[in-house]
């Protein structure tokens, strides 16, 4: 290696350059590293030369390619001696390739973030780099932290490194990049920081294995006791171990072999470089290797460990943990033996705290240590959750490729909910049916039967300027078939245009979800004063967000493009339905809640006009109204209810889209939907390509 001790990898004053880094991924990690350290100096994707990603530190630059960012960076003179790599698999080889040809003489060290990458590709990046002398660690890291400098690449530590990284006399190695964080959290609660925190990836082939970098982590003066994740597949400990036999090292380690449950149960685990083959690849071998190295039992929480001259030999090696949540006391343990000065305050050991558990089969063999029961939920967290637990129901998840609670069909006999089609069908209005498809139960009455067939029907068209029309018009023109014209009209509905519903039902249930009334009809429950309530608060935040300049949370379902001049504006599908309630003598309370809010807000100075509650308020309030029973019951979940509003709007709708299909097939003509040349705006100057 290149490096000769673990700032060699990353210090303070290291350059940063990062591949793809408009990528999703890159651009958030990038963000809060700028935010952290600042250390990234530029960036690099293709296509996207002189753009500038904003961070909280000032904008980094970003180049076309690494050759164009290396003659860039040089002439300013800040060229970068770090490079992360975020591109895809395919791209992998290329970018660094790219990396050694243009910046052999200032590069030490790559991190491939990339996982997945081919063994043969990993192999040639090998060989590539170890002949311009740099460094690789990856594939699949998720990056380094230097704690005493405060500076990192990569993921590591999340956005917020601080909370997690304070400075300190470990370094912690870990296949797993998650779990570099999840440990020095363990070992802050024993007194003790981090000096690194090292993901070295775990892809079939690890091109900075173990052994390099325990190597390092021996020469660094700041690091006193070692931590270890392992992973089953390859024999990197092995060789690790033997190095350290050799050089008869002294530094403690303190390890955690992961797997020896999967591998007892058949279970796998998901890194491409868990794979076991061989046995000297299993979790049990390295757990034998590292228990003969050490010379003594794994660490036991209910020993009283004294430090005898014979406790203190087998420690200056190390000790073997049996559980994640063992490292807090097995390194406090070692630190008392070994008389580690602590580097921190110790503060209450960290326990396993599940919020939620859900083994299901796998509870049953499970040891019972494992198979926790659910703890203490901590507010304010244990307050939302119950919001959202308390109403609708929960259901264990079950391999469902040929069954259904929907359907059945015994040769003979479809059923939907256990009904037969043939006596639904002599029995039942389509409207029925679909509830019944929808809830797993007919309706009650017929009243919420005509509500929903009203539904069905106002979502039927909008005209043909509306999206969902265009869409089935322009496949028409395009020569489809009609399931593919219908398929154009469910290609332009979206969570904008139609889904609407959905945002009005999740707004609903965070009113009235903890609201104890079982009836939807129910004319006792005083709405007015609730809208009241409501309103002023829309008010408040407005008002807040203006001040601050930001986007404020709209009321979903208020408002329409066409019925918005009036004073007071009305929908008129949505009339239909509200007086076809009130004709029953029957109130719909989420639809009056609605109305009510329309006017508060007009009141309250929040709204110019009384806004019109619209068609897909309509839908939603009227299925809203119909679930009710089976969300107070439990017999459905509150993801259904979210998504049976947006089905019944894009069941009406794909009937309309059949309709544009059938009368554009009549009367119109191939290709006309076409805009033509004199019409379209062109927005980017025409430029010669050079060649």
């Amino acid at each position: 290696m290149k490096a000769k001790s673990l700032s060699d990898l990353l210090k303070k004053g290291d350059r940063i350059a990062v591949s793809n880094i408009t990528g999703r991924e890159a651009s958030k990690v990038s963000e809060d590293s700028q935010k952290y350290c600042g250390n990234i100096v530029a960036g690099w994707a293709l296509g996207k030369g002189g753009q500038k990603l904003e961070t909280s530190r000032g904008k980094i630059p970003v180049f076309a390619t690494f050759e164009e960012l290396m003659k860039s960076m040089k002439t300013k003179k800040k060229a970068p001696n770090k490079v992360i790599i975020y591109s895809p698999p395919s791209a992998v080889y290329g970018d660094v390739k790219a990396v050694v040809n243009h910046g052999a003489k200032c590069i030490e060290t790559i991190f491939i973030i990339t996982e997945h990458v081919a063994i043969e590709v990993t192999a040639k990046i090998r060989f590539l780099c170890q002949e311009a002398g740099i460094d690789v660690i990856g594939c699949n890291t998720l990056g380094i932290i230097n704690g005493h400098d405060k500076v990192r690449v990569g993921a590591v530590g999340g956005s917020t490194p601080q909370d997690t990284f304070v400075p300190g006399s470990v370094t912690v190695i870990s296949n797993s990049g998650n779990m570099v964080n999840t440990i020095a959290s363990y070992i802050k609660s024993s007194g003790m920081g981090t000096a690194f925190g090292i993901s070295s990836g775990k892809d079939t082939l690890i091109l900075t294995p173990l052994k390099d970098l325990l190597a390092l982590a021996l020469k660094d003066p700041t690091t006193k006791l070692i931590v270890l994740y392992i992973e089953p597949g390859g024999v990197y400990e092995h060789e690790a171990l033997a190095m350290l036999k050799k050089c008869k090292a002294t530094k403690p380690l303190i390890v955690y072999v992961a797997g020896s449950i999967a591998e007892r149960y058949d279970i796998s685990l998901g890194h491409a470089g868990a794979v076991v083959e061989g046995g000297q690849t299993t979790a049990s071998a390295k757990v034998a290797a590292f228990s003969e190295y050490f010379g003594g039992e794994p660490f036991d929480t209910e020993k009283n460990y004294k430090p005898t001259d014979k406790l203190k030999t087998q420690l200056k090696r190390g000790i073997l943990v049996k559980t994640l949540h063992d490292f807090p006391r097995a390194v406090e343990m070692v630190a008392t033996v070994l008389d580690i000065k602590r580097d921190l305050s110790v503060t209450s050991p960290l326990q396993l705290n599940p919020w939620f558990v859900k083994l299901d089969e796998l509870g049953k063999i499970l040891p019972p240590e494992l198979a926790l029961g659910p703890g203490t939920i901590p507010k304010p967290y244990s307050d939302q959750i119950k919001q959202y637990t308390q109403l609708g129901a929960s259901f264990g998840r079950q391999k469902m490729r040929n069954t259904s609670h929907a359907s059945s069909n015994d040769g003979v006999t479809p059923r939907i909910y256990g009904y037969p089609v043939s006596d639904i069908m002599q029995s039942c209005s389509f409207s029925s049916s679909i509830i019944l498809s929808w809830t797993g139960e007919l309706p009650e009455n017929p009243f919420e039967e005509k509500l929903v067939e009203m539904a069905l029907i106002a979502a039927l068209t909008n005209g043909p300027g509306t999206i969902s029309a265009q869409g089935t018009k322009l496949s028409t023109s395009a020569g489809n078939s009609p399931n593919m014209a219908m398929v154009g009209t469910l290609a332009t509905i979206g969570t904008v245009h139609g889904g609407n519903g959905a945002k009005a039902v999740n707004y609903l249930l965070k009113i009235f979800g903890q609201r104890d009334f079982k009836d939807p009809y129910d004319t006792n429950l005083n709405v007015k004063s609730i809208a009241h309530k409501v309103a002023e608060d829309f008010k408040k935040k407005k008002m807040a967000a203006k001040e601050a300049a930001i986007e404020y949370a709209k009321i979903p379902c208020l408002g329409h493009p066409v019925f918005r001049n009036d004073p007071v504006n009305y929908d008129p599908r949505e009339q239909i339905i509200s007086n076809y309630i009130k004709e029953k003598g029957k109130v719909n309370i989420f639809l009056e809640f609605y109305h009510h809010l329309v006017v508060a807000l007009k009141e309250n100075g929040s709204m110019p006009k009384v806004m019109a509650v619209n068609v897909d308020a309509a839908i939603a309030c009227v299925w809203l109204g119909v679930c009710w029973r089976h969300l107070k019951a439990k017999r459905m979940t509150v993801e259904r209810i979210r998504d049976i509003p947006f089905l019944a709007f894009a069941l009406g709708r794909v009937a309309g889209g059949a309709a544009e299909y059938l009368d554009h097939q009549d009367f119109g003509t191939q290709m006309d939907m076409r805009i033509p040349v004199s019409e379209c705006k062109e927005l980017t100057k025409p430029r010669d390509l050079e060649i």
